[in-house]
């Protein structure tokens, strides 16, 4: 049946093979058009999990208390003192400059210049305070010897004055739309922005601008995102000599190039047209489905080159592997196709547009590779001394497919399993040992040497704060804070909370109303405790107002800030562990203390999200690749044999993880099926020829001896084509490419290894007797 109807579309296909490739080039100029319109975009939402628990306190207070979505701008004098007048001209100039760059929320941008940043002190008869630059500052040196005191009246150095003295910090907090558009917020153009009208106007030789943040950190991912163009140029490089070198053909090198260009121009297209942008985080998809595109491509001409070695005329070679390609290489690629598919169970907006990307991708290229590469190569007259046949080069090749069919053989296949077995069992231990998250300080999508990471070690340094805050919320009911034991047991939760390994300091409004009591007793630290009476404790809390992000306008909802050492993976387990004991013991009817805001806050749900999805993903991935194997083949064993070495692979690319100490992340989560999904298919082109013999009761090692003479250099050619492409990401100025880079360079050179030792090796233990 289904042979009928593979005969049945070869021939209406090459029947109308003029009206077919026209068709292709219509739709090509169309997505071309589309492809030219796409963007790229980023926005903060899309790298979260928000249907999390955590993400939905967050989004419910988000207005109050500001996002996670936040800026840092620390202005470093390189004499080491701020306390002088151009350091002090050009603070409100950073600050007045980043107060007008739209997107910015204007009313949570803060600095020493904000009328909201405040001192304190006791006198005699109570209270005095005023701004920290007070409105009738003079930028003298009698005015900065004024400032220089209020700062330390504010209590704000390590926050927003350098520990040291040598830097000063302007924060903002971002909206998610442009107010001048209405448009989700461009955070790349806002990058950009940062860097043009802050670092390049005001950076000089005695002044330093040092910026983090989601929107700058994004930004400089973007500007690494566009060495991809220079990688993907060397890949179609190195991929044309290869193929090149391998069909010894100008038309069977550029026909299959010049086919996964249009799957690309495609997939780009495609995404326009469903109104995707393109993430830099995603950006990497168009060169993997030019390299898929180029592996299913090479199994064509190399069906094509074979059959007219044999002397088959082109058009009949094109159409003959036209039918013995398409269900396999169908097959493969729908694998593929809904492995990546299977990402979209995972609640974060930019790996479900990977996942879409890829599909989307990988779909197309069932029609351009599949499809229009035998209609073009039909239309060529390849000659048979024009392809390079070689008596001696094939005479070796022969004696290598003698010596690799002996994995089919029950002698060698016994060995094969068992040292199979050890390397699962010694990368299954390691796997176990593998960490959810980022395993290093800074941000882990650039290196460590990048601007950005210099920049965030910087101000790690030299503030006592950074952008590693965890916000746990406290829900209560209306005019909360004025009772004292609610307080109490907020006071209680953050100092068990801030005494957590991790945590270097901690903010409340318990913690700042003891101070405040503190300083209505002529500043005697025994009286730092929260008054009993509520008439004391109004008096205390009256004096934190709620720009402070301490407490909301009726003083029901109340967060304890976190401010951590880093956002590693294991430091943000251990502080979320300790919440969730404290909250399990200290919630009741009226006091909740729910997780959580902050962009550590947001990292934590994100690990979550990844840690809880990392099982379900492996198991509709292998699910899929089940299921369309079984159809394909119609056999358990066949479908056993090309599982097992995809999932042994998987376990060892896993403890190379543990290994190189990669967590598993964002970035990286998404890389396990595409591993899976790129090396499905060695396996279902080896045995696709090789069940056929088998079912014609051929023994199996000759049965693979054929298999590997007629697809076994197109099946190794691709896996190191493949693998040498994405190795030169090891250079790119981004550290999470150069990390996917070593993962799909090692899945797809150890699944073409699987296909050809583990493979057979089943084969053997499985069809031990041939039919009769």
């Amino acid at each position: 049946m289904l042979e009928k109807l593979v005969n049945g579309f070869e021939s209406f296909l090459f029947r109308r093979r003029a009206a077919v490739i026209v068709l292709f080039a219509l739709i090509t100029v169309f997505l071309g058009y589309q492809a030219s319109q796409l963007r790229m975009d980023a926005a903060f939402v899309k790298n979260i999990p928000l249907k999390h628990e955590y993400m939905q306190t967050y989004l419910k207070h988000q207005q109050e208390f500001g996002g996670a979505n936040n800026i840092m701008v620390a202005v470093q004098d390189t004499s080491g003192n701020i306390f002088n007048p151009e350091f002090f001209d050009t603070l409100r100039k950073v600050h007045d400059q980043l107060f007008f760059i739209p997107g910015v929320d204007r009313s949570l941008v803060k600095s020493l210049y904000s009328p909201s940043t405040r001192f304190t002190e006791v006198v005699e008869d109570g209270f005095a305070g005023g701004p920290v630059i007070p409105a009738d500052f003079a930028n003298t040196t009698a005015g900065l010897e004024i400032v220089r005191n209020n700062i330390e009246k504010a209590g704000i150095v390590g926050r927003q004055i350098a520990e040291d003295y040598s830097a000063a910090m302007v924060t903002a907090q971002l909206m998610d739309f442009d107010p001048q558009t209405g448009e989700p917020l461009d955070t790349i153009a806002f990058a950009e922005q940062l860097e043009k009208e802050l670092r390049a106007q005001y950076e000089t030789d005695e002044i330093k601008i040092h910026i983090i943040g989601f929107a700058k950190m994004a930004g400089d991912v973007a500007d690494g995102a566009k060495g991809v163009v220079l990688f993907f140029l060397i890949a179609i490089l190195i991929t044309a000599v290869m193929v090149y070198f391998f069909s010894h053909s100008v038309v069977l090198t550029l026909l299959p190039l010049v086919c996964s260009l249009i799957a690309v121009i495609w997939q780009l297209g495609l995404l326009t047209v469903v109104g995707f942008g393109l993430d830099p985080m995603s950006i990497l998809v168009p060169f993997l489905v030019f390299a898929i595109g180029v592996s299913h491509g090479v199994q064509m001409i190399n069906s094509v080159r074979r059959r007219v070695l044999d002397g088959q005329q082109t058009k009949a070679a094109a159409a003959s592997a036209f039918r013995a390609l398409l269900v396999p290489g169908g097959v493969a690629l729908l694998s593929d196709t809904v492995g990546f598919l299977t990402l979209l169970a995972i609640d974060i907006g930019i790996i479900r547009e990977l996942a879409i990307s890829a599909s989307l991708g990988v779909a197309v290229i069932i029609l351009t590779n599949l499809v229009l590469l035998p209609l073009l190569i039909s239309y060529t007259n390849l000659k048979q001394d024009k392809l390079g046949v070689d008596v001696n080069r094939d005479a070796k090749v022969q004696k290598i497919w003698q010596s690799l069919s002996k994995f089919a053989t029950p002698k060698y296949a016994v060995v094969v399993l068992g040292v199979t077995a050890v390397l699962y069992a010694a990368g299954l231990q390691q796997a176990n040992k593998m960490k959810i998250g980022d395993l290093h300080a800074g941000a882990p999508a650039l290196h460590q040497d990048s601007r950005y990471n210099q920049d965030t070690f910087f101000i790690t340094d030299h503030f006592s704060i950074t952008t590693d805050v965890m916000t746990v919320i406290v829900e209560a009911f209306p005019e909360a804070c004025t009772y004292h034991e609610v307080l109490t047991q907020i006071d209680e939760f953050e100092w068990l909370a801030a005494n957590t390994p991790g945590v270097e300091s901690s903010a409340s409004l318990a913690s700042v109303a003891k101070k405040v009591n503190a300083g209505f007793n002529e500043g005697n630290p025994k009286w730092q405790l929260l008054p009993r009476t509520t008439a004391s404790l109004v008096q205390a809390i009256g004096r934190v107002p709620t720009s402070s992000g301490l407490l909301n306008s009726d003083c029901s909802v109340m967060p304890v800030y976190l401010f951590l050492e880093d956002h590693k993976a294991e430091t943000i387990e251990v502080v979320v562990d300790k919440v969730k004991e404290l909250s399990a013991k200290m919630d009741n009817d009226q006091l909740k203390f729910k997780l959580a805001s902050g962009p550590v806050g947001v990292m934590a749900a994100t690990n979550e999200a990844v840690a809880e999805a990392q099982l379900p993903m492996m198991i509709y991935v292998y699910g899929a690749v089940f299921v369309l194997c079984l159809i394909s083949f119609r056999s358990l064993r066949a479908t056993i044999a090309v599982i097992v070495p995809l999932y042994v692979v998987s376990t060892l690319a896993q403890a190379l993880m543990t290994q190189l100490q990669i967590g598993l992340a964002v970035s990286t989560l998404p890389v396990i099926a595409l591993g899976v999904g790129i090396g499905v298919d060695y396996g279902i082109y080896i045995l696709s020829t090789m069940s056929a013999k088998l079912k014609d009761g051929m023994v199996v090692q000759q049965a693979y001896l054929e298999a590997l003479m007629e697809r076994g250099s197109a099946v190794i050619f691709t896996g190191l084509t493949l693998a040498i492409g994405v190795s030169t990401w090891f250079f790119s100025a981004l550290k999470f490419q150069m990390d996917m880079g070593i993962l799909l360079t090692f899945m797809f050179l150890v699944n073409m290894l699987g296909a050809i030792i583990i493979l057979p090796a089943l084969a053997a233990v499985f069809w031990r007797k041939p039919k009769v």
